[in-house]
């Protein structure tokens, strides 16, 4: 088991709710730190938010101290990733034993600081990667892939009743259920030990799928565009883009253009969780 018994959770969102309540489930100690006047959240008993500044690193860090906080998982969105470097900050001075940077999405390793990652920026995430180095603050890294429940949102099935994709559809991507990302990242957290838990990165992949084998699981057609108007939908074809790019898999290594293998493989990270049935599209979405 663990050493680490005492976790605190930074936002409470799409990622950072279920992550909160796999935790509290793990019989641990969890708080969540929540921006002052934001609206309440529904967390399981015993959970304590606790509303502040995420840039005032002394209030935060009295906030980890108080609560004798080992981990500090960060689940802020993709706008706001920078916020993390005062959290680390506040983690550091609070004797924080590993800080969990928020990730959640295509691998975000090995790619140059200026690029532009439509899944959270890239750039920005490495910066925050490199600036826990910086401090010495261990730290584990978790690559999913796009969540399942994300994709009839992302090629606009709702509103048009196909699957619309840009670029050609044909090469692999990752992508991983909420319940099985959450539940994972709180079974290693309580599970392993420390030694095996610093200064990594975990690869995961419910499911491995061409975005042109969702037509027929949404049994319905697919058209290939080259963007998606609107101010969202430029987002949407960046994304699409991405993934198109080959980087939608885990297990992508962006540096040399190609697939990695062994411990760094797509989905490598699965292995931690034993016994665990990973989800699938079609489990997740019904249907």
């Amino acid at each position: 088991m663990s050493a680490y018994k005492s976790f605190a959770v930074v936002g409470a969102g799409l990622i950072g709710l279920p992550i909160v309540g796999a935790l509290a489930a793990q019989n641990v100690s969890v708080i969540v730190l929540s921006r002052p006047g934001s609206a309440a959240k529904p967390v399981p008993p015993g959970v304590q938010i606790i509303q502040v500044d995420y840039e005032d690193t002394a209030a935060v860090s009295a906030v980890f101290n108080r609560h004798r906080v080992d981990v500090v998982l960060c689940t802020v969105n993709n706008a706001v990733v920078g916020i993390q470097r005062p959290l680390a900050d506040a983690a550091k001075r609070a004797g924080v034993q590993l800080f969990v940077p928020s990730e959640y999405a295509t691998p975000t390793d090995g790619q140059p600081e200026g690029s532009d990652n439509p899944a959270g920026g890239t750039g920005a995430k490495n910066k925050i990667a490199k600036y826990l180095r910086t401090v010495n603050l261990p730290s584990v890294r978790v690559f999913t892939g796009p969540f399942i429940e994300s994709i009839p949102y992302l090629v606009g099935y709702p509103e048009q009743g196909k699957v619309t994709i840009v670029g050609k559809g044909e090469v692999p991507v990752s992508v991983t259920a909420v319940a099985d990302i959450s539940g994972f990242v709180a079974y290693v957290l309580t599970h392993l030990p420390p030694f095996e838990l610093q200064n990594r990165i975990f690869r995961l992949e419910g499911e491995r799928i061409r975005m042109n084998d969702l037509g027929p699981l949404f049994n319905t057609s697919v058209e290939h565009v080259d963007r998606i108007p609107g101010e969202v939908g430029e987002r949407r074809t960046a994304l699409l883009k991405l993934l198109d790019s080959g980087a939608g898999s885990t297990g992508w290594d962006e540096a040399h253009k190609r697939e990695r293998s062994g411990d760094d493989a797509a989905g490598s990270g699965n292995a931690l969780w034993p016994g665990h049935r990973w989800k699938g599209i079609k489990e997740v979405l019904n249907l």
